[in-house]
């Protein structure tokens, strides 16, 4: 059940980009939208290159041996959903209407679920990770 609510999220985030692309929305001339999205796509590649070979997975279950500690991982718990709802609010707020505005909601919402579910298996699955959870925020560094 876990991996159809995790590949769900996935499939949503990246069906709102798709949305967003196909109706105009996603890309702006605004300098601010566009640095914004350039951070947020640099985040989440630095996320994925953080994580140790062959420990990458798309699905809730962790690959790795251990806590991941490195990269963005030492501020953020989820920098890769950071970097994605960055780059959508950025979209969403360049092309600001009450249809984006529901797009940017429900990934929101659906990547806010996902991570629930992610930390409740991270907590089983890793003794340490509490205490990394304490050090370091979810999705804001120092606020979030």
């Amino acid at each position: 059940m876990l991996t159809g609510i995790s590949r769900f999220a996935l499939a949503v985030v990246i069906g709102a980009l798709i949305v967003l692309a196909a109706t105009g929305n996603l890309v702006s001339f605004s300098p601010f939208a566009i640095a914004a999205q350039l951070l947020a796509f640099g985040l989440a590649v630095w996320a994925r290159r953080s994580f140790p070979a062959g420990a990458f997975r798309v699905s809730v279950g962790p690959g790795a041996n251990s806590v991941i500690r490195q990269g963005p991982y030492r501020l953020i718990r989820h920098p890769m959903y950071a970097g994605a709802l960055l780059f959508i609010w950025a979209a969403v707020l360049s092309h600001l209407s009450l249809w984006t505005v529901v797009v940017a909601v429900v990934v929101t919402t659906i990547v806010a679920i996902r991570i629930d579910i992610e930390e409740r298996v991270l907590r089983e699955r890793y003794i340490d990770y509490d205490t990394y959870a304490q050090t370091t925020k979810a999705i804001l560094p120092y606020l979030l």
